[in-house]
Order: structure tokens, then C-alpha cells, then sequence
């Protein structure tokens, strides 16, 4: 057993690093299990995905360690511009370049240099006067949207409220319209998209003016750029780090995306994008015309996210990293495994959903318990602890989801806990024609998977007793955990097991026709506290 000040010391270094800070406490290094440390760090434009937690921020501030002397880094967070309209954000990356920029060329005071600079500063002066012109046609996409009947692919989920239409607006599929549900089967199809595709043609109208004079100033701003690059002795490359980018609305991201693209094309600035896979539009498509970057062609995706797609990597993953944590506080291996009893860190990561933050937030609790030489983290006391983290996923989901989709959102959440309380299991299968066919299902799944509410077990299963392909899913361990009347009576299968893949292929099956009916029984607005935090296991 450690001694109290290794424990002391343990709990302060992992409190002060569960996020990632600028000039904040010094952090554990990114453990890569993989290649996406040295990909982060090439000269190459990339898009690293990840749920919230898993890295993404440490690994942007790691792969910019270790850089040459003519290699720089310019980190942006675009939580910070959430609340910018579009396309004011696009300003405020811009004015970022060139103000980075510019603190090197503070001596050039001669020659072509000192043009260079003269130019480099009226570009920011150019670019600063537009942050208080007004987007000439936000007034006129103002509407108001009555949602008490039933609108295909237009409204939201509840009752009769107006809404603001502007360049903020979300324009996920979520927010689109998502119970418009009819007949036998889901029956949005292509209106759904359509949807989606009118809100982000919407969010350009809107702002076209400003758009207008950023393209037209496109030209002269890569003109002095590449001449400054081409004077520079100091800076020759630029690695332009955007994280959080799915905090931008849904709507704007793929022009967003696509001016970064064109400003750095062709120049010595790589794109280094952190974001949610589900959560963001990365392109589209406006008036038959490719908006955005291309997967693969326009940049190269770094995928951070370990799954319980393969379970024993994952908990490898997540055990670097607390060594690296006990490190930190002086303590050996040994001793942080002193700390835990049976299957209580395999459980700890099972209910972390393998996400190292929440991991660590569930451990900082755990820990909390072990105040003497006979007392060990088990899986009961994570068992227990898992259920604040479970309703902190959910305050983290209200909060974070934009304007139209919360209530779907908890709706979703909603089905699939009672689907898999009545069955009285943690994995489900869904099929996988329903999740490449039903868009809100799809959508639903993957924003769920987003937020940590459900984990991926695996995809092409095949099931013992219904043919067809399905993909697994785990609910949360948190949604149930606390529930007095389920225990010992939940079917969790050993994730761990060699033989887990095949106890998968027998697990209930959330079919579109069951999945219509939960959704259709289901309270019309969820409420978090009433609906989803409550010990329901008497009427399962």
C-alpha cells in the first residue's frame, strides 16, 4: 500500500491534469499505442478523432514538442468562438495567422521585408474591421417555426416554440426534424438530408457579404504569406492546431473547414483538426458544388479513439496511463496495482467506457475510499461510483448539444435504457441495414457513441437465432449500476473473455419496428432527473 503523501501527491497531479490546460500543471506525455504521435507531428494536414476524453487536446500539445527551429505551432480552441457568428470565426483564425506571423518579423525593417511586413499589417488591419460589420442578410433569414404539428424533416422534438434562425443555428439531422416518425418503419429518408443540406445553404445566405470579401481576400492573403515564408529564416513551417471544432455550429463547420483548406493548400501551413467524429460536418455539398475537406484527399484522419471493439488493448491503453500518473507521484506499478482488488480496474475501465478521463474522474472517487491497509477498490465500489459519472455524461450532453437535438438526444437515451432494462441486458445488436438505412437511428447512435453514453462492442456479427448482419453496442454501466433490483440479475458478458465475441452473438436485437415503438411510447420530452437518473429497475 502506498504511503498517505504518494497518495496525496497522486490525487493532486491526476486533479490537475483530467484537462489538458495551456500554462497550466505539467502533463504525462501522450501514450501511444500506435502511429498518431508521429503522424500528429507530420507535415501533413490531418483530423484527429476522438470522444471527449480520450486525448486529443494532449496529443496536439505532445506533437508539438520535439519541433525544429523553423517549425512553429499556432494552437486555436474553437470553444472559444462558439458563440461567434459565422463568418466571423473565419476572422478570427485569420487575424491568429498573421498575428503569429508577425512577431517575427519585428527587425524587418528594409527592403522587400519591410514590404512584406507593411502588407502582413494591413491584411490585419483589413481583417480586424470586419469583426464589426454586420452580416448584410441575417435579417432576413429571421423566422419563426411553429412545431406543435407534424413537419417533415422541420421541426423539433416537443412542444409549440419559435425559433431564431441565423448563422449559429445547428443544421444536424437531430435538429432537422427528428420525430417526424411514421407508418411501419422511420420515414425521413432523403427529406432528412435534404434538410441538412437547406440549413447549411441557409448559414452561407446568410453571411454571404462577409464570405464574399474573405474569398476576395483570399488570393492577396496566400500571396503574402508565401512571400513571408519564402523571407522567413526563422519560420518555415506552420502547424495550425484547431481543436474542439465541433463546438462550431453544425451548419457552418464545412465552410469553416473549407477556407482553412484553400488558405493552407499549397502553402507550408498543415491543418491539425481536433474533433468529434459525429458531431461534425466536415463537407457537403452547396449548390452541386464540394464545400469543406475531403477525407483522405484533403487530409489524412488520426482515429485516437479506443473502443471495447478490442477490449484487451483498450485496458492496456488506459493502465499506461495511469502508470504514467504514478510516475508523476513517485509510486511504481506495483503500487498503483496495490490500490485495486479482483476485477476492480478492469471494472473501473468498463465503466469509464474505456475513455481515459473518465477513467481517471471515476478513480479520483474510487480513491477517495482507500484510507487504510484493508480497503481496495473493487468492482462494487465502481459499480456504485459509476452512476455520477453516468449523470455527468448526461449535464455534459444538455450543455454541449446544440439548439434542436437535446431533446432527441434524451429521448434516444431513453428507448435504449429501457430496451435494455427490460431485457435485462448491457449489450444489444442493432442491425446494420437499419444503420446504414434510417437516419435517425444512425445519427442518434453515433451522437450517443459521441457523448459516451454507449460503447462499441463490434460490427459484422452475425446472431445465432435471426440472420443478418448487425453491429453491438454496451450501454453505459453508470444507466443501471445503481439500481438495487437489477443485482445480480443484469447480463453483462466478461468483455475481457476469449470467448466474448461468441456469448455477443446470442444478446437481444433492437430491431427498427421495436425501436419505433419504444420511441413512440416514450414520454414526448425527457426529463434527465425524472427519466433517466432514477432507480427504474422496479418496472423493468
Amino acid at each position: 500500500m502506498p504511503p498517505k503523501d504518494k497518495l496525496d501527491k497522486l490525487r493532486k497531479v491526476i486533479t490537475e491534469n483530467l484537462r489538458v490546460q495551456k500554462s497550466g500543471a505539467p502533463t504525462i506525455p501522450y501514450i501511444d499505442v500506435g502511429h498518431a504521435l508521429p503522424a500528429a507531428k507530420a507535415r501533413q494536414n490531418h483530423v484527429i478523432f476522438g470522444r471527449r476524453g480520450c486525448g486529443k487536446t494532449l496529443l496536439l500539445e505532445d506533437s508539438g514538442s520535439g519541433l525544429t527551429k523553423t517549425e512553429h505551432k499556432l494552437y486555436l480552441d474553437c470553444e472559444v468562438f462558439k458563440n461567434h457568428t459565422f463568418p466571423n470565426v473565419l476572422v478570427e483564425i485569420i487575424d491568429a495567422i498573421l498575428k503569429e506571423l508577425k512577431r517575427y518579423t519585428r527587425f524587418w525593417w528594409f527592403g522587400r521585408r519591410r514590404q512584406s511586413r507593411k502588407t502582413m499589417s494591413a491584411l490585419r488591419h483589413r481583417i480586424s474591421a470586419m469583426r464589426s460589420q454586420e452580416d448584410e442578410r441575417r435579417a432576413k433569414v429571421v423566422e419563426k417555426r411553429s412545431t406543435g404539428t407534424s413537419v417533415r424533416a422541420g421541426g423539433s422534438v416537443g412542444g409549440t416554440h419559435s425559433t431564431t434562425s441565423s448563422v449559429s443555428a445547428s443544421a444536424g439531422p437531430l435538429a432537422a426534424g427528428a420525430q417526424e416518425i411514421t407508418g411501419s418503419s422511420f420515414s425521413l429518408g432523403g427529406e432528412y438530408a435534404r434538410a441538412q443540406a437547406a440549413a447549411i445553404e441557409k448559414a452561407y445566405e446568410t453571411a454571404d457579404s462577409k464570405i464574399t470579401e474573405l474569398n476576395i481576400l483570399l488570393p492577396d492573403l496566400k500571396d503574402n504569406l508565401t512571400e513571408f515564408f519564402g523571407l522567413s529564416s526563422r519560420v518555415k513551417t506552420l502547424f495550425l492546431q484547431v481543436d474542439d471544432f465541433y463546438h462550431l455550429a453544425r451548419s457552418v463547420q464545412p465552410y469553416v473547414m473549407d477556407y482553412i483548406h484553400r488558405l493552407c493548400k499549397d502553402l507550408p501551413i498543415y491543418f491539425k483538426v481536433a474533433t468529434l467524429r459525429h458531431a461534425s460536418v466536415l463537407y457537403a455539398e452547396r449548390s452541386g458544388q464540394p464545400v469543406g475537406a475531403q477525407e483522405r484527399h484533403d487530409y489524412q484522419p488520426i482515429d485516437i479513439d479506443f473502443t471495447f471493439q478490442n477490449f484487451p488493448k483498450t485496458e492496456q491503453q488506459v493502465r499506461q496511463i495511469f502508470y504514467e500518473f504514478a510516475k508523476l507521484a513517485g509510486m511504481t506499478p506495483d503500487e498503483l496495482e496495490s490500490l485495486f482488488r479482483g476485477d476492480g480496474f478492469r471494472r473501473l475501465v468498463i465503466a469509464g467506457g474505456g475513455v481515459p478521463r473518465d477513467c481517471l474522474s471515476l478513480f479520483l472517487e474510487a480513491l477517495g475510499r482507500v484510507n487504510d491497509d484493508q480497503s481496495r477498490i473493487g468492482k462494487d465500489d465502481v459499480r456504485l461510483l459509476s452512476f455520477s459519472n453516468f449523470e455527468r455524461k448526461i449535464e455534459e450532453l444538455k450543455r454541449d448539444s446544440q439548439r434542436g437535438e437535446q431533446d432527441v438526444l434524451l429521448k434516444g437515451i431513453y428507448v435504449i435504457r429501457r430496451f435494455c432494462l427490460e431485457t435485462q441486458t448491457s449489450i444489444f445488436f442493432i442491425p446494420e441495414r437499419v444503420i446504414q438505412e434510417v437516419e435517425l437511428a444512425r445519427e442518434l447512435i453515433f451522437r450517443l457513441l459521441d457523448y459516451r453514453i454507449i460503447h462499441s462492442v463490434g460490427s459484422a456479427f452475425t446472431h445465432k437465432s435471426v440472420p443478418g448482419s448487425y453491429q453491438g453496442f454496451m450501454i453505459d454501466i453508470g444507466s443501471y449500476a445503481f439500481m438495487r433490483k437489477l443485482a445480480g440479475k443484469m447480463n453483462e458478458i466478461d468483455l475481457s473473455s476469449p470467448s466474448a465475441k461468441e456469448t455477443m452473438r446470442s444478446v437481444p436485437i433492437l430491431s427498427e419496428e421495436l425501436l419505433k415503438t419504444l420511441w413512440d411510447s416514450a414520454p414526448q420530452r425527457i426529463d434527465a432527473k425524472a427519466h433517466l437518473l432514477v432507480d427504474t429497475s422496479a418496472d423493468a
